[in-house]
């Protein structure tokens, strides 16, 4: 298995601590396992990576339309506070139809830009998936197993790993607030004889800056989070060489009954070998791997016609029955491997095998007459 290691805190962690081969699963898992997992909602994902999408891409909106959020809010503070001060529009102030409008107009837009980049975040990683599997109910898990759940969560190796880029990236969003007001420092130092509005824009574009910032670090950090969980996706479908012969065994079929099916058709193909080949003209062979008996009838064919063929034990099958019923046996390596190959049974030869099938029907027919001819 593999010897890494992975730097995601002050400590280096191993992966080795996560491997699977302690329980003897050693393969690598098969096509139809990562289907079937992915089919039931088992795929490598980071929830940090789109955690940190869902932050930027709003941030991100926030920023670039910055004028059209702060005139909303200027109008929203000016529609309030100057109706506090008029005793005659102090009962409009508990109408929600305002409220509610300036609520969907300062929300809606980030809440669709989230729910895009929660889309976006998920599709990048696993691709277009549906599936009910993960809220299906299952009735075993009724009675929770505290035991289990404990080990997992606080005293096991992936609770280990958890913790501690947890504790790194809220040592990096600290660095990153922790430098940019260092840095504005001398601004806050004056901040008490700014302007309001002065003072409020430099607050939020600071509070703006640290934020965008920190989501692009916790967007960076969640790469090799995104890695590692695909990595560990991989090794919980690892599998064992009896879970990997038992699922081909499935997926081909079982090898025995599949033996017995062969038997079976070579018991069929022997039967009509000894009703096609006794009819042949001749049979061309290999001599010993392969064996093709065609007929030639100059009346009923436009060509001669391939009537039985086979390889190795049914070559040697074709063979005996033609000497048995006195059919021409003759050895010709390249057409015997062409026809074996390129012709199906029952079909005509095709025309580039024409010239050298006749040169031994002629040679046959020669045999023939001369040995009537001796007769």
């Amino acid at each position: 298995m593999m010897d890494e290691f992975l730097f995601l805190d002050p400590f280096w962690i191993s992966l080795q601590w996560f491997a699977a081969e302690d329980e003897g699963r050693t393969e690598q898992p098969t096509e139809q396992k990562i289907q079937k997992a992915r089919e039931e909602g088992k795929v490598a994902k980071s929830p940090d990576l789109t955690a940190a999408v869902v932050l930027l891409l709003p941030i991100g909106l926030v920023i670039l339309a910055s004028g059209y959020f702060f005139t909303t809010l200027h109008e929203m503070l000016v529609f309030y506070l100057t109706r506090v001060t008029d005793n005659a529009l102090q009962n409009k102030l508990f109408d929600p139809g305002p409220f509610f409008n300036y609520l969907l107009r300062l929300s809606l837009p980030i809440l669709a830009v989230a729910l895009v980049a929660g889309v976006v975040g998920n599709v990048v990683q696993v691709g277009f998936l549906f599936t009910t599997k993960p809220i299906t109910p299952d009735f075993s898990r009724i009675v929770p197993k505290f035991g289990q759940f404990f080990q997992r969560s606080l005293f096991s190796a992936e609770a280990l790993f958890n913790l501690g880029k947890s504790i790194l990236k809220i040592i990096v969003v600290a660095i990153i607030a922790l430098i940019n007001i260092q840095s504005a420092w001398p601004r806050f130092v004056h901040l008490m004889d700014t302007p309001f509005a002065q003072g409020a824009g430099f607050i939020g574009s600071l509070s703006l800056m640290i934020v965008l910032q920190g989501a692009v670090a916790l967007l960076l950090l969640s790469i090799p989070d995104y890695m590692f969980q695909r990595w560990r996706h991989t090794e919980s479908l690892m599998m064992s060489r009896e879970e990997v012969k038992e699922e081909r065994k499935q997926s081909e079929g079982d090898p025995l009954v599949k033996s017995r099916l062969r038997e079976k058709m070579r018991q069929i193909l022997r039967q009509n070998l000894s009703t096609t080949v006794p009819k042949a003209t001749v049979v061309v062979t290999n001599p010993t791997h392969f064996a093709c008996a065609l007929e030639w009838n100059s009346l009923t064919m436009n060509a001669p016609t391939l009537t039985a063929k086979g390889e190795d034990v049914l070559a040697q099958k074709i063979k005996e029955i033609a000497r048995e019923s006195g059919v021409p046996i003759v050895e010709n390596k390249p057409l015997a491997r062409s026809l074996y190959y390129s012709v199906n049974i029952g079909d005509e030869i095709p025309q580039e095998y024409w010239e050298v099938v006749v040169r031994i029907l002629v040679t046959i027919q020669k045999a023939d007459v001369k040995r009537e001819a001796v007769g």
